[in-house]
Order: C-alpha cells, then sequence, then structure tokens
C-alpha cells in the first residue's frame, strides 16, 4: 500500500521533521500540506494548499478525498493563553478537522501528535492535559485506526527552516537525555519514521510514547 498523506502544521518544528520525512520515504506516494502560509518546500510529491481558517474548510473539502493517511501536527502552546482559548485551538480545531476526515476519507490512518503527560481520564489537575485527553479521546473514536504520539523533547532534522530559537540553545541536551533518559527522548526523523510504519503496518497500541516511537521507527 502507498501512502496519500495529508499533513498539518508544516510550518512547524515538528510538521515540518514529519513532512521531511515523508519526502524522501518510498512508502510515501503523494502528500498534501495545509498551511496558513507558503512553506516553501517544492517536491514532486508535494501539492500545498493555503488556508487560514482550520474551522471553516468547506473552501476546500472537495480537495481533501483520496488520501489513506493523515500526519496531524497542528498545534498551540498553552502558555498565556485562557483555557477556552486553549481548548478552541486544541480540542475545536483537531476534533472540526478529524470529522471532516473521518466523513471524507473513513478508512485513514489518523496519528495525532499530542504530548507526554496527556491526561486520558480527562480528570486530572492539569487543564492542558485533560483538553489533550478529550481531543484523543474523541479521534479514536472517530477512526479505527487511530495513533495518539506522545514525544517528549524531539531533535530536528538536519535542515530544517521552522525550529523554534529556544531549541538552538537546547540541542545539546539531546545526546545526554537520550543517554540518559531514553523514554524522554527521540528526534523527528523517527516520529515521521514511527507515523509511516504505523500506517503500513500498524501497531498493537494506539498511545504512542517515546520508547514506542523509536521501536516502530525501526520496523
Amino acid at each position: 500500500m502507498k501512502i496519500k498523506a495529508i499533513v498539518t502544521g508544516a510550518t512547524g518544528m515538528v510538521g515540518e521533521g514529519v513532512l521531511l520525512e515523508c519526502l524522501k520515504n518510498p512508502e510515501v506516494e503523494q502528500v498534501l500540506v495545509i498551511n496558513r502560509r507558503p512553506g516553501g518546500i517544492s517536491h514532486p510529491k508535494l501539492k500545498e494548499i493555503i488556508h487560514g481558517d482550520f474551522f471553516n474548510l468547506a473552501p476546500i473539502e472537495k480537495e481533501l478525498s483520496g488520501y489513506n493517511a493523515c500526519y496531524f501536527c497542528l498545534g498551540v502552546s498553552s502558555v498565556g493563553m485562557s483555557k477556552e482559548d486553549y481548548k478552541h485551538f486544541t480540542f475545536d480545531l483537531t476534533v472540526n478537522f478529524g470529522q471532516l476526515m473521518a466523513k471524507l476519507n473513513p478508512e485513514m490512518t489518523f496519528c495525532y501528535v499530542t504530548g507526554s503527560g496527556t491526561d486520558s481520564s480527562e480528570q486530572g489537575s492539569i487543564a492542558w492535559a485533560r483538553v489533550k485527553g478529550a481531543t484523543e479521546n474523541v479521534l479514536i473514536r472517530l477512526f479505527k485506526n487511530a495513533y495518539m504520539f506522545r514525544p517528549g523533547f524531539m531533535k530536528a532534522t538536519a535542515g530544517q527552516k521552522n525550529v523554534k530559537s529556544y531549541y538552538t540553545y537546547l540541542a545539546w541536551l539531546y545526546p545526554v537525555g537520550r543517554l540518559l533518559f531514553p523514554s524522554g527522548f527521540c528526534t523527528l526523523e523517527e516520529v515521521g519514521k514511527a507515523m509511516i510504519n504505523v500506517t503500513v503496518k500498524g501497531y498493537s497500541k494506539q498511545i504512542i510514547d517515546v520508547k514506542d516511537i523509536v521501536e516502530i521507527a525501526k520496523l
């Protein structure tokens, strides 16, 4: 099975890393990115749609059919946001997109990047973790092939353009962290490979932590 994937968040660090892995992986035949602004990447496999409102997908709906994977890497930080705004731009936005994908491509594999510490019970004391957990739970109900990726610290892929400024100061932590705390450190190359491999081969778990990411990337 060749993969035809939709990638969101490709102008961010995680999404760009996943996109680059898709473009070089022979299992991926076609990639559609949906960006709010041009991503600046050109490739024979790649098609880009510029669309600013993920709450209103009607104008581009006809272009979203025929895909068997979605790698949803779009997200916002809860820092400095009200609980209501964070829920709106995390839960509401993602579920809106997922519902449309489930309607148009019900057999697709949906991979969602959440984060370490996400609260599946939706009952914990940390607001962002409850919101992420609620989002995961809806997506798992929407898709029979849904995988919730919970990475920790991720090493960027060489050549990435969309890397946060603070990453430059923290990159030195990766080799140390990988050695001492392997359950908290992975590479974006591994994240991208793991998404591709669960699409092709499946996996026994739907909640994918760092150890799983590293293992699946080797399959």
